[in-house]
């Protein structure tokens, strides 16, 4: 849907959210020397409003988000590089170009999201055989009805999503997706509410303009569900543990080596200035059973 520029309309609330990961994925295309290239990537992020260039800093984005984008991205090409015909479902997809990025011509893929958000996120990729749209909620049972359709095993990728969602939200999800979905990876970011708090200052409403939402993409990203240990999941259903865990202070070697040198030195700088709210963001693999 657009308007008659043929702009896609301005974000909004659910919108906003999903903003990030479109925008820093086109950066970490347009920055990483890989073979992959996805035009409708850059497009769709230059398509976006323009305060989106002022709000993620010009052409490069923000560094959390991106990193974020790229850990994420490297978790599903491992997972992928064993699975190469299997499952990948993106909750809350709207503006993404993850399918663009990661297809190897093999994967199944599921872009989940309310019916809004996927109309516009669809603006800018196309169904496929092995590329579906499912307006759905992630609370809604019915859209595993359809992923159990597709071949297994399966990866579930939750970023900038369930955080949002009520904690009794998620954890519903999670043994939704244990008890229908055996086998699968599940991968989301976690915040506790220490990205409330400044070093050496601690806010009270975790409104000051100046909290630790920007680690993960700013005021739209601040979380509704605050998790103090990751391995809290882990006592939601017996068949959910906690496989991978990191903060940007400490990156998996692999998501490390593919960051650029300056890229490298700021998230040192970050994990020394922003210490607490480094450590109070974390990105998690699950495995559910």
């Amino acid at each position: 849907m657009a308007d008659r520029d043929g702009r896609p309309p301005g974000l909004g609330g659910t919108l906003e959210a999903r903003r990030s990961p479109l925008r820093t994925g086109a950066v970490s295309l347009r920055e990483r020397d890989g073979t992959r290239r996805a035009p409708r990537a850059a497009e769709a992020a230059d398509a976006l409003d323009e305060d989106g260039a002022v709000r993620f800093g010009g052409a490069r984005g923000p560094i959390g988000p991106t990193t974020r984008t790229l850990l994420f991205d490297t978790w599903i090409e491992d997972f992928l590089g064993r699975h190469p015909a299997g499952t990948v479902v993106e909750f809350g997809t709207g503006p993404s170009t993850r399918f663009e990025r990661l297809d190897n011509g093999t994967v199944h893929w599921f872009d989940l999201g309310l019916p809004e958000v996927t109309t516009l996120g669809h603006a800018f990729g196309e169904d496929t055989g092995r590329r579906r749209a499912i307006a759905a909620s992630v609370t809604d049972p019915g859209w595993v009805d359809a992923v159990r359709a597709s071949p297994g095993p399966y990866f579930l990728v939750g970023e900038s999503t369930l955080i949002q969602l009520a904690k009794e939200q998620v954890r519903d999800v999670f043994r939704m997706a244990a008890e229908r979905l055996p086998g699968a990876h599940l991968a989301l970011e976690t915040a506790s509410g220490r990205t409330d708090e400044r070093d050496g200052h601690e806010s009270h409403d975790g409104h000051d303009g100046h909290d630790g939402h920007e680690v993960l993409g700013g005021p739209a990203a601040r979380p509704r569900w605050r998790c103090e240990d990751p391995a809290e999941p882990e006592g939601w259903h017996d068949s959910i543990a906690l496989a991978q865990s990191c903060t940007f202070a400490r990156l998996p070697a692999a998501v490390s080596a593919r960051l650029p040198m300056a890229q490298r030195g700021m998230l040192r700088a970050m994990a020394t200035v922003m210490r607490r709210q480094i450590q109070a963001c974390r990105f998690n693999l699950y495995r559910l059973g």
